[in-house]
């Protein structure tokens, strides 16, 4: 529609099938930027992408005619198409279902940036469930404990 302008900035978060360590520090960085790749095929803004080895952050700048359920699809589908054609781990990767979206403003733009790209340090003081159940209750997003990712304790 002319005339219309919007920028609605989202950080989406998904995990690795069970909750693995299978993303591994020597392939990181290349699966980052095909995510980032990924997200800007689907003529969006890709901020920063950047995780651990059992999860994913993306950070993007989401025209809204564009649905995050389909951003998650393509990335999360063509990210394990990605892992497996490289063989990077034995046998078959996969993400596990679900994932989470939380919004942001303009103003916030640098904070989520640099909390994403320094995912390393936050990790040495918070688990994944813990940075991601945060998450959740900060945005107070309802949520049944029995439709979160699979965690391993």
């Amino acid at each position: 529609m002319p005339g219309t302008f919007s920028q609605v900035y989202i950080q989406v978060v998904f995990a690795v099938k069970g909750r693995e360590n299978l993303i591994d520090k020597t392939w990181k960085e290349e699966l980052n930027k095909y995510i980032a790749g990924i997200i800007k095929g689907k003529d969006q803004k890709p901020i920063i992408v950047n995780g651990m080895a059992d999860h994913i952050h993306a950070f993007i700048g989401l025209r809204p005619s564009m649905q995050i359920s389909e951003v998650v699809r393509e990335m999360k589908n063509n990210a394990t198409n990605f892992i497996n054609e490289r063989g990077f781990v034995p046998g078959k990767f996969c993400w596990q279902e679900g994932y989470g979206a939380f919004s942001y403003g303009h103003s916030q733009i640098d904070k989520v940036y640099n909390y994403i790209l320094n995912q390393e340090e936050h990790h040495k003081k918070a688990t994944f469930r813990e940075e991601y159940l945060g998450l959740l209750k900060k945005f107070e997003v309802e949520f049944d404990e029995k439709y979160l990712f699979e965690w391993i304790e």
